[in-house]
This record gives C-alpha cells, structure tokens and sequence, in this order.
C-alpha cells in the first residue's frame, strides 16, 4: 500500500501498467545505460527501469519516500538514492564519490509539475546555455497541456515561445496520453509521455541571447503580427522586407515561425 500523497511535493502515484510500460519502451534502455530519475516516489517505474540497466541515480526530496525505497528495494547495486531537492543538487559534483554510478546519459522521470519549467531548463539547458554534456535521450511524463506546448508544430494554437526554446535545444515527441485516472491521488489534469532527444538546431543562433530577446517580444502578445511585437527592436519597414526575403508572410505571427525561421530572423538581423 502506498503512503499518503505529500501536497507539498505535488505527489500522485502513477498506478497504470500500461502508462509504466509506455514510458519504459520510450526510454529504448540498453544495458549499458545509467539513468537519473527524478522522484521515484514510492518506486513503481524505478523497479522496472532497474533490470534493464548498469545503473540507476534516482533523487528524491522527501524523507519518507527514500526510507520506503530502501526498504522496498533493499540493497541493489547499480541503483543510488540521492535525498534532496534534484534543483539545488549538484549532481555532477556529487558523483564523483561514486564511481560506479557515472553520469547518467539518460533521464526517465514521472517529475512534480509545479516545477516542469526549471526542471527542463536543468535537463536541457538554454539557449544561451545549453546543458553540457547533453543527455543521450530524456522521457518525461508531462501535464498534457505542457506536453502539448512542448511538441507544438509553427502555425498551431499552442506553438509558443516555450515550444521555440525547447524545439532548438532537442527534438519533440510526442508518446501518448496518461488520463488522470491512471494516479492516485487522481490529480486534476490529464498527463502525457514526451521523449526529447538533445540537439542544437543547425545552424545554431550567432548571437543566442539576441534570439530569446526576440522571442520574448515576438510572443509577447500573439495576436499581433511579428512586425508590430518587433517594433521596439527593430524598423517595421526594414523587417517586412527581411520577411519578404526569407520567404515568410509580412503579416505573420510569431507562432507562424519555424523554429529554423526563428534562427535565421536572428542569425539576419544581427
């Protein structure tokens, strides 16, 4: 029987056999992997990720839930259990005293949604920072709506600045749904599996923090057209015509934009 859900930490036990075994195939573990899962909670994927490969750095922050994993475990040895808030870890750091758990090359994770933003920006990095070394493959299970945004193609109603940030630093895709009633604590929203695989897009941003300026006034109010959110940055004249000759409508909004267009609008204007 699993302990009562802790609100703080936005616990909901994943239950559903089927969304486990979803979230497994993503992964496409190989023995030689080393996972890091982030809140393994009370162990339901971690049990099924641990068989399959070398090793398996698991971090959770509430104190209970690491005393039940290591009872429900017990001592295994290609899996570590880390106590603390995975934000403020220095994982790196502190795998050095561990040499048999490496760094990890994957994530697979059933992670708090209250923190999905900064956990990705951990995960993947920015666009003026991307993570170094970058993960091999990373699978999420999202609140649905976020899942949706992440994996969002140009011209779409949920397409968005989050989607641009995410979609240059790895690409999206899109598992499957989890309905609500496949945790408990049934949680208010409808969930969904993402698998990222880290890559920069080619060619990369010259000047990276020239395009997230862009992106924040360019998505700063989606329905007005990209040349009038632009204004401040750059001439309204000079961007139709820079528009023009990069094939793009004058007229268009920022959601229209590819995220290669978001590139190479930058990569122009700079």
């Amino acid at each position: 029987m699993n302990p009562k859900a802790n609100k703080q930490f936005a616990q909901h036990w994943l239950h559903s056999e089927q969304a486990l075994s979803e979230i497994v195939t993503a992964a496409n573990l190989q023995q030689s992997d080393r996972l890091l899962e982030i809140g393994p909670g009370t162990g339901a994927l971690t049990r099924q990720l641990l068989p399959q490969v070398q090793s398996l750095v698991a971090v959770e922050i509430d104190r209970k839930l690491c005393k039940l994993l290591v009872k429900k475990l017990g001592k295994v040895d290609n899996f570590l259990l880390l106590q603390g808030d995975f934000l403020s870890l220095d994982l790196d750091k502190l795998l050095v005293s561990f040499p048999n758990f490496q760094q990890p090359n994957k994530v697979v994770a059933n992670i708090p949604y209250n923190i999905t933003g900064p956990i990705l920006a951990k995960l993947l990095g920015t666009i003026t920072q991307p993570r170094v070394p970058a993960f091999d493959l990373i699978v999420l299970l999202l609140q649905k709506e976020v899942a949706q945004r992440l994996c969002a193609q140009p011209g779409s109603r949920t397409f968005g600045a989050l989607s641009v940030r995410v979609q240059y630093l790895a690409e999206c895709e899109y598992i499957c749904d989890v309905p609500a009633k496949a945790f408990s604590p049934v949680p208010k929203v409808d969930s969904a599996v993402v698998r990222l695989r880290p890559q920069v897009v080619q060619p990369p941003a010259n000047e990276p923090k020239y395009l997230e300026t862009l992106l924040k006034l360019g998505f700063a109010s989606k329905r007005k057209m990209l040349r009038n959110n632009l204004k401040s940055l750059v001439e309204r004249d000079r961007l139709t015509q820079l528009l023009e000759q990069l094939d793009i409508d004058p007229l268009a909004r920022a959601e229209d934009l590819s995220v290669a267009q978001w590139v190479t609008l930058s990569n122009q204007l700079q």
